[in-house]
This record gives C-alpha cells, sequence and structure tokens, in this order.
C-alpha cells in the first residue's frame, strides 16, 4: 500500500522538473542565448533613471527625500517594476505556454509558477545590482533597513502574483481585457508614489490615494532604504489581502475554466 506521503513526493518531483523546464524555456526566449540579453534587463531600468533624475534635476535643487535624485527615483520605479513586470508576466502565461499545457505532466499552475520564479529572481537581482550601484557611485551613506526593503518586496511579489493571476483568467478569456488593463495602467505609473512623496499629498488626495496598494509597496521600500523615512500610512495588510483575494479569486476562475481555454482554438 502507497502511502499519501510517497504519492505527494511522486507528484512533487514531474511538477519541479515541469517548473525547471518552463524556466529554462523562459530563459531562452525571454534573455535569448547571449549575455546581452541578460545585460538588458540591466541596461533598461539604469537608462530610465538617468532619463528621470537628469530631468527633474534640471527643474529642482534636491528630490523630496534625501540629496541623490539617482538612489530617490530607483527607490520608486524598481518596486514598481517589480509588480508590473512580474504580473505582467503571469497574466499572459497560459496563452505564452498553451501548446506545452497539452501535455499531462504540465499544468497551468507550473507555467505560472515558472513566469513568476524567473521574473521575480530577475527583478531581485537588478534591484541589489542598481540600488548597490548607485551608492557605491556616488559615494552615500544611507543605512539600509534590510527587513523593510525585504518586506517591501514581498508585498510587490505578493501583489504581482495575485494581480497577474486574476489577469491570467481575463486576458484568456477575454482578449480584449489586455487592452483594457493596458490602458488603465497608464496613469498608475503617475499615481504610486514613484514621483513624489505620499505624506506631501494634499489630505484630501491621500484618502483616495491611500487604496492604490503600490503606495504601500513603494512607501515602505524609502522607509528602507532612507532611515529618515517613517512610511506612518503603510499598511502592509491591506496589501497582503489584496493580494490574497485577486489569487484567490484567479486560482478559483481559472480552476473552474482552465479546460475551456485551453480548448478553445484546438
Amino acid at each position: 500500500m502507497t502511502s499519501p506521503s510517497m504519492t505527494n513526493a511522486r507528484r512533487s518531483f514531474p511538477t519541479a522538473r515541469a517548473i525547471l523546464a518552463l524556466i529554462l524555456r523562459e530563459m531562452g526566449t525571454q534573455y535569448g542565448t547571449s549575455p546581452g540579453g541578460y545585460l538588458w534587463a540591466v541596461l533598461e531600468p539604469v537608462l530610465a533613471l538617468v532619463l528621470m533624475s537628469a530631468m527633474f534635476a534640471m527643474f529642482f535643487d534636491r528630490p523630496p527625500l534625501g540629496t541623490n535624485f539617482a538612489l530617490f527615483y530607483a527607490s520608486g520605479y524598481l518596486p514598481f517594476m517589480m509588480y508590473a513586470g512580474i504580473s505582467g508576466k503571469i497574466g499572459t502565461a497560459i496563452r505564452y505556454s498553451k501548446p506545452l499545457l497539452a501535455y499531462p505532466g504540465v499544468t497551468f499552475v507550473d507555467a505560472m509558477l515558472a513566469r513568476f520564479l524567473l521574473n521575480a529572481l530577475t527583478e531581485l537581482v537588478v534591484f541589489v545590482l542598481l540600488i548597490q550601484g548607485i551608492i557605491l557611485a556616488f559615494g552615500l551613506h544611507e543605512n539600509l533597513d534590510h527587513p523593510r526593503i525585504l518586506l517591501a518586496m514581498a508585498m510587490a511579489f505578493s501583489l504581482a502574483a495575485g494581480v497577474g493571476t486574476l489577469n491570467c483568467y481575463l486576458c484568456s478569456s477575454f482578449p480584449v481585457w489586455e487592452r483594457i488593463w493596458s490602458i488603465l495602467n497608464r496613469p498608475l505609473f503617475m499615481m504610486s508614489g514613484v514621483f513624489f512623496l505620499f505624506d506631501g499629498v494634499p489630505a484630501s488626495f491621500r484618502d483616495l490615494l491611500w487604496f492604490n496598494p503600490l503606495v504601500h509597496v513603494i512607501d515602505e521600500m524609502r522607509a528602507g532604504i532612507y532611515a529618515t523615512h517613517d512610511a506612518r500610512f503603510t499598511s502592509p495588510l491591506y496589501v497582503f489581502a489584496v493580494a490574497i483575494v485577486t489569487l484567490f479569486l484567479g486560482m478559483l476562475l481559472l480552476r473552474r475554466h482552465h479546460r475551456s481555454i485551453l480548448n478553445e482554438g484546438a
């Protein structure tokens, strides 16, 4: 008689193998086989930060927090891109891996997990390289609060997983949703605190802005990078609640409808 633990072990090995195969496939298509593909993952945010820093330095003497424009905008831009990049990849996971999902050993959960793990690791490496690079290049002496930085990353990753999973169902079932979401997402970059401090916003607008979970992610990240920033309005619980609700809804809808999504157009 086979014990439940042996059965779970047998199931977990093919799952891990399928996820690894999907990660390797994703690495080959997303970054290519040459080092230049991975280099662009770092160069793209570097160029964006250089542009933002130069532009705002022409109009302002100093950033809203600290003394270095590059570090201030990196503390907002990088966590935003963690969310946007990972959620976008998860949102198109089924469509991207649809041919492979015909195999019995590969599930839609494997496809989403593979994209999450690869892109989360990539974003983590890019964050460390850029933040440490800026600190070293400009000779800054910031006392980094690593637990708060890790908390902000966990908030960004969980929110990306939840929103991405829900969007995975919506984009797979209603292709027009991808365009609608893209349009809705454009003002989010301007309204998430990348360019400003949340506690510097007028109180009437701040009450509405508080419901944007990315504001909490970015403000928590800045509290981890700048010792003088207390982020008193930040609520990690709210961000994790939004992440859990969207993840639950997305998984529920995908489990109910994934067969019809995969058979569509077959």
